[in-house]
């Protein structure tokens, strides 16, 4: 097993490896990634059965600036589509019912999903006396701001669908850091807002976009802009220091193999990157070994609308914690994006498990299904039953950032200057939306091309 030489070396093509690798690939040639599955994207992976388009990881993302500066330079910004109009409308399921969630404020005095008191209590934020978010969880900062019936009522579910977590247990400057921030600098989130809404920064698009065929021929799309294709199927065994080098160890269909880089871009989940920097750097293993993740399962169910009692329409709905069933939410994706089911058909992509059904995740199929069809028969109303196209269980799915994640991501920054030439990307760091993962991709490469310049 010989040793071949390559400019970096990015362990993990998903979203985070193959936006680090293309950013690389801008200061130099040989960019090599390593995967351990079958294709690029990572967790974004998309397949189409009969006729329905069907996301197995995420369904929808934002496109920031990060993201879309990249995605326009590879020539890659056609590929996206945004979400219909009508994607705008949301919904909580609340009393046995779909309530919009309000989207201007005309629509937040008219909605029942606040009392009148607790409308009056989030209005009166500005008057909220400052403190200290340090260690607070989600619910302790905005019931301390905004008030407990804000948190129940809009921000648990709101972290239901984005995390898939209980905002009891995340860690609010990890989560809402800019809210957080806003409050440390202005004291108050109201006028911290007004004020930042005078500076004007990069941006990205609004709304929601998915792409034409869906997400995973999305990062595909990427990884064909790579001049070396990804290494698939292939696991890193070992991350040693070979001098002024690295010496990256792999295995796969094709044997072991060895390569050494100057520069390393660890792009995993929290758990593998732990392993992969076990031998290296153990203090960072240890504190990326201690972030928690959520479980996920998701279910794309074929359903012939004129057999649902309420109409299929807008973005979909999410589930509070206290409604009393199992199901976390449900996207109307026929009802967002063209082509994504057969004329006459909706499709409805639905998501169970996180913090709130965990053991979901080790349930037979026709377990876990039942019970989503008694659940959305009570929220919308089946006349005949839905067909389950697929089951997609992620044991270890979203990132849960906790009350000292900040400190703790901040100390593996620390510790990681004891290991020159490497670099994290990922969902756990800097938040886990596609967008933010994406930027975490193309940051890790701007800090090795940094360090890279100012050594010579």
């Amino acid at each position: 097993m010989s040793d071949s030489e390559v400019g970096a070396v990015v362990i993990g093509g998903g979203i985070a490896g193959l936006a680090a690798a293309a950013e690389l690939q801008s200061s130099m040639r040989e960019v090599l990634v390593i995967d351990a599955s079958d294709r690029p994207g990572g967790v974004l992976r998309t397949d189409h059965v009969d006729g329905y388009v069907i996301e197995r990881g995420p369904n929808t993302i934002h496109v920031k600036a990060p993201m879309l500066g990249l995605l326009r330079r590879l020539k890659l910004e056609s590929k996206l589509v945004r979400a219909a109009p009508e994607s705008q409308r949301r919904f909580l399921f609340r009393d046995g019912r779909l309530e919009p969630i309000p989207m201007s404020p005309l629509a937040f005095i008219r909605t029942p999903l606040l009392t009148t008191r607790g409308k009056l209590r989030l209005l009166a934020e500005p008057f909220v006396r400052r403190s200290d978010a340090t260690g607070e969880s989600v619910a302790e900062f905005v019931g301390r701001r905004l008030g407990a019936e804000t948190v129940g009522s809009l921000v648990g579910p709101f972290l239901t669908g984005v995390y898939a977590g209980d905002e009891q247990q995340l860690g609010a400057e990890a989560v809402f850091g800019g809210l957080v921030d806003l409050e440390r600098r202005h004291g108050s989130i109201a006028l911290g807002g007004l004020a930042a809404l005078r500076r004007r920064g990069e941006r990205g698009l609004r709304g929601s976009y998915s792409a034409t065929q869906g997400l995973g021929p999305l990062a595909r799309g990427l990884a064909d802009r790579l001049v070396e294709p990804p290494v698939l199927a292939s696991r890193v065994t070992a991350l040693r220091r070979d001098g002024a080098h690295w010496q990256v160890s792999l295995s796969g269909p094709g044997g072991d193999w060895r390569f050494r880089a100057q520069r390393v871009v660890v792009a995993t989940s929290a758990y593998d990157a732990a392993e992969i920097l076990r031998g290296p750097g153990g203090e960072v293993a240890d504190a990326l070994a201690a972030i928690e993740y959520a479980p996920v399962v998701g279910i794309p169910l074929a359903v012939d609308p004129a057999e649902v009692r309420t109409p299929i329409e807008g973005f979909g709905f999410l589930v509070p914690r206290d409604a009393g069933v199992r199901l976390l939410g449900t996207l109307f994706m026929s009802r967002m994006f063209p082509n994504r089911a057969p004329a006459g058909r909706e499709l409805l992509q639905c998501l169970l498990g996180g913090r709130r059904w965990a053991e979901v995740v080790d349930l037979p199929d026709d377990v876990v299904i039942r019970q989503l069809l008694e659940d959305l028969d009570r929220i919308l109303g089946l006349g005949a039953e839905p067909r389950a196209l697929t089951v997609t269980r992620w044991r270890r799915a979203i990132p849960q950032p906790d009350r000292e994640h900040v400190r703790r991501i901040a100390g593996v920054r620390a510790a990681l200057s004891k290991l020159p030439g490497i670099a994290l990307a990922g969902a756990y760091l800097d938040g886990v939306s596609v967008a933010d993962t994406f930027a975490s991709g193309i940051r890790a490469a701007r800090e090795l091309s940094d360090a890279s310049s100012s050594n010579t």
